[in-house]
């Protein structure tokens, strides 16, 4: 080995420490039941042997990123990680983190793209890419559309909890198409199939002539807050179709979840 090789596997072995180290913070993070790990818990799950585990696991408790209960043993998440995770939070905008994927979805898929936050019971445009095909919606990033009758807001409204629902049902559900849900107990049983599978449709319920496929995008407390569409003319959009983008759809905004910090 000559003298320049040295620094390079020197590196190479600080590096490979490195990812070993950051499996065992990953793996504290997953506890499920936050009863913690024990030694032989994390040997067992990332199957390390007890001396190369303690030898990775110390600065990681030296730095406050794990914490070993002192009376148990037990290694739990450290306070710094609280640290690091709100600096992630308030550094965070919607906005640029889901830009990228409404332009991937709409490379994907030649239809135009929508980002929506929720303004109960409206949801509002926050974000757009348009199709490149001469037939596109004629949406405004800032207009507003009730939930009721948007695959958008019927994706966030499934997810949401009893109260935020609740309200909704009980206000007027305008009839805009011959195909608007305008009943609580139609609503509700629409929004049972959206839970089920993972995404939302607008059948031609909010404006002639178009369809819409949406998923819900969930924050860092798990609350679904947004909701990533794609929209085009029922020639374009088929039932047919909705199958394909539906779970297109549901992967855009699950990656936008976890950027914005989702439970998994």
């Amino acid at each position: 080995m000559t003298t320049t090789d040295k620094p390079d596997a020197g590196i190479r072995n600080n590096s490979t420490s490195l990812r070993r180290a950051l499996t065992i913070l990953l793996e504290i993070g997953e506890d499920p039941g936050h009863n913690g790990y024990s030694l032989s818990d994390l040997c067992r799950e990332l199957q390390m042997n007890k001396s190369t585990l303690l030898r990775l696991i110390a600065p990681l408790v030296d730095t406050d990123l794990v914490r070993q209960n002192p009376d148990t043993g037990r290694y739990f998440l450290g306070w710094r990680t609280i640290q690091l995770g709100q600096r992630y939070l308030e550094g965070l905008d919607l906005n640029t983190a889901a830009h990228d994927i409404l332009e991937g979805v709409m490379a994907a898929t030649s239809e135009t793209v929508h980002l929506v936050i929720t303004d109960l019971p409206y949801v509002v445009y926050v974000d757009k890419v348009d199709s490149p095909r001469p037939v596109r919606m004629h949406s405004r990033i800032g207009s507003q559309q009730p939930m009721h009758c948007t695959a958008v807001g019927k994706a966030i409204l499934a997810f949401s909890n009893e109260a935020v629902l609740s309200g909704v049902l009980e206000l007027e559900m305008v009839k805009k198409t011959p195909n608007t849900l305008t009943t609580p107990e139609a609503l509700a049983q629409d929004l049972i199939a959206v839970r089920e599978r993972g995404y939302a449709i607008d059948d031609v319920e909010n404006e002639v002539g178009l369809r819409c496929v949406a998923a819900p995008i969930f924050d860092h407390t798990g609350s679904p807050v947004s909701a990533i569409s794609v929209s085009g003319p029922v020639a374009r959009v088929t039932r047919r179709r909705v199958t394909e983008l539906g779970p297109r759809v549901a992967a855009a905004a699950d990656e936008i979840s976890r950027r914005l910090g989702a439970p998994r």
